[in-house]
């Protein structure tokens, strides 16, 4: 069975870290190590790790230029054959979900579910509204980033580094980009992780919007992602009407 590394980025998280530590902990995998990459938290955060110095194979505690450099420091430290990134507040769907999904088809380049979205107090919202499609590739994210960061198991070796040119959509870069590497993508049918809502790039949707036109337009060309753009941007905009706080 193939070595899982699955890495988590902190700051100041202490108040949904533990749902995550705990949620690792119940994993039945063997091959696995748990890496935690704090951007120097001055809350609990560092106390909770250190309760469950058992769990965490490796962290460390310093200043960053940002999520994404984070992830980037993760990925360098890491020893697995293949990446899971969690952060502060997600869970793995089932204690047994690794060994369902290499159970299906070992060696692949790319392996992807679906998510389920919890709120703060841990309870299961829903579905995300993008769904992952039967087959994947590189163009079928032309229609927005469909599936979740947190739904994607990918070998190490194809992992290049976040671009942190992109600070808030970074991740739809570097899937982008992974999805035109990958040879082998399996599509698990599972629900591999639940999530925490509301992101960096929600907090951020009108610079995220532009990055991620920016990237589209590198990716499929201008007039292609200004048609799709549309639909996304109308959508961004309805969410952020419907949670703007007067």
């Amino acid at each position: 069975m193939p070595k899982v590394s699955i890495i988590t980025v902190t700051y100041n998280a202490e108040a949904t870290l533990e749902r995550t530590l705990k949620s690792v902990a119940g994993l039945e995998y063997g091959p696995l190590e748990y890496l935690i990459i704090d951007g120097g938290s001055n809350d609990g955060t560092l106390a909770l790790i250190q309760d469950y110095e058992k769990v965490v194979d490796h962290w460390i505690s310093e200043p960053d230029e940002g999520l994404y450099d984070a992830m980037n420091k993760g990925m360098a430290l890491a020893k697995g054959d293949y990446l899971w990134f969690l952060n502060a507040g997600d869970e793995v769907a089932a204690p047994d979900v690794l060994q369902r999904v290499f159970a299906l088809d070992a060696g692949a380049d790319m392996y992807y579910g679906d998510t389920l979205i919890v709120d703060a107090g841990g309870q299961v919202v829903g579905p995300r509204r993008l769904q992952p499609p039967e087959y994947l590739c590189w163009r079928d994210f032309q229609r927005g980033m469909l599936v979740s960061h947190q739904a994607l198991i990918v070998a190490r070796h194809l992992a290049g580094p976040y671009d942190l040119r992109y600070r808030f959509s970074a991740d739809y870069d570097w899937v982008l980009r992974l999805l035109r590497r990958s040879k082998h993508i399996v599509n698990t049918r599972l629900v591999l992780a639940r999530f925490l809502d509301g992101g960096l790039t929600k907090q951020n949707i009108i610079p995220g919007l532009w990055e991620r036109f920016t990237i589209m337009n590198k990716n499929y060309g201008y007039f292609t992602t200004l048609f799709n753009h549309i639909g996304i941007t109308c959508k961004f905009l309805v969410f952020w009407i419907k949670n703007r706080r007067f």
